[in-house]
């Protein structure tokens, strides 16, 4: 007979020839018992045996030959192979096993078929399941993803090791073990440890798992048949009086029985893994189509609903200009406006954009007077005007903190909300003092007013103050302006100046420049004084009325209270002042009222106190946040806070400015869908951007933090579309978004609107848990996106995409947006 040759198990070297003498001594007596084993079975038997081992040596060569690295789908492997970080040797395949010489396994194969055969009988007979190792090298690639999507993202992170893959310095200074490979096997293996209260050699694990690469315990099946595929499967009785195995193999054994949990485990997880990735619609074939509606171009769901605004009982107070969502919302892609060009960037674009973006001339040829829009070959083109400051918006804005210098631009007064603002010149010249503003307009007023603002990178929303309450908290804003907003402030007991003081901060101004301010025709003085006795009964001062000898227009500008003495010495309660119940941070569809909140009076409350200066309010926690409050990420409120902003400049300035390849010369509107403290936004301050923060209706609700810290936001749901035009963000974030989403809402819709709201070109950051960004990838690439990054680690993933300008050809009738 050859000699056969020896290897040990455990693939360590002999530590001494004490030990290699013991060592052949027991595989030679080991090697006589086979012999006399095989000498007294039966021809048949034998045959069968010698053909399982065969397969099975197939099955595990298959397992642990390493694919050619050559071809496209071997994923994880090839990345491991062609990143140098693990000597060959110490590889393992995709499988549980280890990853060892061809001949050194056929060896080992040899030697448990003779210690096995030894050990057989009746009744701990084990079936042998070659596809089990198969199955598990097909799930480990399940696991690692399509064409080698582990070393494309090893290689995009090379820039923000740090934030985007914390683990990479500590994978550098770990020995290059087994335990030390990407993918899962490590990892579930540390998880097996811990669970169990052991800690094992990685050697010992090779000595387990080239026991068991390709063979699983079958039981209660075929106790009739002997001596069939007992060598590398878990005794299937060990209990039940037959011969046990020496004490040696015994302790192998067991330590093989605690191990195929583990790897059990491991084949469970890869099976539900692929199953989820199969249900999250990796493999389905997304196919878009294009919306067809009236609005064509412009289409914005909630406020085009044709059907809906055709069945409104009146329209007296702006209800057809309100949102009014379709049931269903839209999973068509809303189509782009012929001859459509990249956006103009910042400051240029405050001057003029591209005529074809956005091609509406009624504007021009209605204000052109007034210096609000004109055209100008292929240019619009925007003089800074409107219709109280037709010489420009600087001087107008400069003549009202001379009028109340008390307002101070920049440093007390940041956050602004304009009401009609036009093509919001104001807002968008108010930069210059270092102020943001909000502003909003009612969609087709003027003709795509909103519209112009956002493309020429001012930021606006499209609303209007009708029946519902605006989508901020109460007591957020610095100021409010309105410049021949044409609102009728003074009707229904003022219930819309009402709103107004709501959302306005105690201490606060109301800038109104209209004609009731400095005209003397009959309408004008009967809304000055129907103004005039609703501002003193609401107890706003009036803290100037000035006129603009260059504009030629007037200014009122009122202050509003910071206590409520005045409430309590009106001689009439009117208008009344608001139920204790009623919360004035409550605002998304709740009906307008005509009442007053009153100023807090608990010095610890939000409002007592004028927030700190700017810029010092940008990073400093609010007063009113108390330690004994629990923040969103469970420590207490201030160090949230503080965390938060640390966090979000980490990210920013290591990965997002540096390592996702985004041009950020060319973003302007950038909008955060998740925001938590605004962290995000703030991180952005040094960048010429803005940045739209939305806090959704069921996410903790943080927005007057933000707006205190000097940023602005907005509350919406985003199982409907946003009050915005198409193409009007550069950027969109969305931080753990999707996955809360995909609960209550159609995720394929959300996309589509994420789509709608972004520009061609413009970029798309999803943080989520895997399954949700492989879920998002998907549909983006059905969309001929462009992925610049996407990456995943212990089931949290970030996917950084760029929207393409393709438009599908088939296309969807909506009939509810059809006139």
């Amino acid at each position: 007979m050859a000699q056969p040759r020896y290897t040990r198990i455990d693939n360590r070297r002999p530590s001494s020839n004490y030990c290699s003498t013991v060592t052949v001594v027991v595989f030679v007596a080991l090697c006589l018992v086979g012999i006399w084993m095989m000498t007294s079975s039966s021809v048949g038997p034998a045959q069968s045996v010698d053909e399982v081992s065969l397969d099975n040596k197939d099955g595990i060569k298959k397992q642990m030959t390493p694919p050619p690295p050559a071809e496209e789908g071997n994923n994880g492997q090839k990345s491991e192979d062609s990143s140098g970080e693990t000597p060959n040797e110490d590889k393992k395949g995709d499988g549980d096993g280890s990853l060892n010489k061809e001949d050194e396994s056929s060896s080992k194969q040899e030697n448990l078929e003779e210690e096995k055969k030894e050990e057989s009988t009746p009744s701990g007979e084990t079936k042998s399941e070659t596809q089990g190792g198969e199955d598990k090298n097909d799930d480990s690639k399940s696991e690692n993803g399509d064409g080698g999507g582990d070393s494309d993202e090893k290689k995009d992170l090379k820039d923000n090791p740090d934030e985007e893959n914390p683990d990479t310095t500590e994978k550098k200074t770990k020995p290059e073990t087994e335990d030390n490979e990407s993918g899962e096997d490590g990892e579930n293996q540390k998880q097996f440890e811990s669970d169990n209260g052991e800690k094992k050699s990685s050697d010992d694990d090779k000595e387990t798992k080239t026991g068991n690469e390709d063979t699983e315990t079958k039981t209660d099946k075929e106790n009739t048949e002997t001596n069939v595929d007992v060598q590398e499967g878990q005794p299937k009785n060990e209990t039940s009086g037959d011969l046990s195995p020496p004490g040696a193999q015994l302790e192998l054994l067991n330590e093989t029985t605690t191990q195929n949990g583990s790897f059990s485990t491991q084949a469970t997880e890869s099976k539900n893994e692929k199953e989820a990735q199969k249900g999250s619609g990796d493999k389905l074939d997304y196919k878009w189509a294009l919306c067809n509606t009236t609005a064509g171009p412009d289409y914005i769901p909630c406020l085009d609903n044709v059907q809906a605004i055709r069945s409104l009982p009146s329209t007296k107070h702006y209800e057809h200009r309100e949102r009014h969502c379709p049931d269903i919302p839209p999973t068509c892609l809303v189509p782009l406006p012929e001859g459509y060009k990249r956006p103009i960037e910042w400051p240029k674009s405050r001057e003029k954009i591209w005529y074809t973006n956005v091609p509406h001339t009624k504007l021009a040829e209605y204000k052109g007077h007034q210096n609000w829009v004109k055209v100008t070959g292929e240019y619009l083109t925007f003089p800074g005007g409107g219709t109280q400051f037709k010489h420009g918006a600087l001087h107008y804005i400069d003549f009202i903190q001379e009028s109340v210098p008390a307002i101070a631009w920049g440093n007390r007064s940041r956050v602004i909300l304009d009401v009609g603002c036009g093509v919001a010149s104001f807002g968008g010249f108010l930069f210059d003092r270092d102020v943001i503003t909000m502003s909003l307009a009612p969609k087709d007023e003027h003709e795509a007013q909103v519209q112009f603002a956002l493309e020429r990178g001012i930021p606006a929303i499209s609303a209007v103050m009708g029946t519902t309450r605006l989508p901020f908290p109460g007591r957020v804003f610095d100021i409010v302006h309105c410049a021949r907003c044409r609102v009728p402030w003074h009707i229904e007991g003022g219930k819309l100046l009402l709103e107004l003081n709501r959302v306005l901060r105690p201490g606060g101004f109301f800038v109104w420049s209209a004609t009731p301010v400095y005209q003397k025709k009959t309408e004008d003085v009967e809304i000055w004084k129907a103004m005039s006795e609703l501002i003193k009964k609401m107890c706003w001062e009036l803290v100037s009325i000035n006129k603009d000898t260059i504009n030629g227009v007037g200014v009122a500008t009122y202050r509003k209270p910071t206590s409520n003495e005045c409430y309590k010495k009106r001689s009439e309660p009117q208008p009344p002042i608001c139920a204790d119940s009623d919360d004035p941070n409550a605002s998304w569809k709740v009906p307008l009222q005509a009442c007053m909140h009153t100023a807090p009076e608990d010095k610890t409350q939000r409002g007592s106190q004028w927030p700190e200066q700017w810029p010092a309010r940008l990073e400093k926690p609010p007063f009113w946040l108390s330690s004994s409050q629990t923040g969103v990420y469970g420590k207490a409120a201030p160090e949230d806070f503080s965390a938060d902003y640390e966090h979000w400049k980490r990210v920013v300035t290591k990965s997002y400015l540096k390592g996702l390849g985004i041009n950020w010369a060319s973003v302007r509107n950038v909008m955060d869908m998740r925001a938590v403290y605004g962290g995000f936004a703030a991180a952005l301050r040094d960048l010429k951007v803005w940045v739209m923060n939305v806090v959704p209706i069921d996410s903790p609700d943080t927005l007057a933090i933000i707006y205190e810290r000097g940023l602005f936001g907005i509350y919406h749901d985003w199982c409907e579309s946003f009050s915005t035009y198409p193409r009007s963000y550069d950027l969109l974030h969305a931080d753990h978004l999707f996955s809360k989403l995909k609960q209550r809402c159609n995720l394929t819709a959300v996309i589509a609107e994420v789509d709608r709201v972004l520009r061609p070109e413009g970029k798309l950051i999803v943080r989520d848990d895997a399954e949700t960004i492989q879920e998002v990838e998907a549909m983006v690439k059905a969309m001929k996106w462009e992925v610049r990054m996407t990456y995943s680690k212990e089931k949290e993933g970030l996917l950084a995409v760029q929207k393409s300008f393709w438009r599908p050809n088939e296309v969807e009738t909506l009939t509810y947006a059809i006139a």
